[in-house]
């Protein structure tokens, strides 16, 4: 079966999320999902569960007549990934193909 997108598991797509506001500092909800290959509609509930357990923040930004919503790592986050996430990778690597 020849697929064109890949399958990620959630707790990548997490450390994507964490990893991305990291570098960048902060993004809007557009440039972090696009950066991060993320579908708004598909994927917004996992940010919403990130903010919830505030892993990250969201803080809104006027730009003239429009208010956007910036997202940005949290120490918490930080945190998470370093404890949780990264040992977690290293039990159960990311695959680089799915091969059947």
């Amino acid at each position: 079966m020849n697929k064109s997108k890949k399958y990620r598991d959630r707790i990548y797509i997490i450390k994507d999320i964490i990893l991305t506001l990291s570098e960048y500092g902060e993004l809007n909800q557009t440039a972090l999902f696009s950066f991060c290959g993320l579908n708004i509609s598909k994927h917004k509930s996992i940010l919403n569960n990130l903010e919830k357990n505030e892993l990250i923040q969201r803080t809104e930004k006027n730009e003239g007549k429009r208010t956007i919503n910036v997202f940005k790592v949290t120490e918490k986050g930080r945190i998470f990934c370093q404890e949780i996430i990264d040992p977690y990778e290293k039990l159960f690597p990311r695959k680089n193909e799915s091969s059947k």
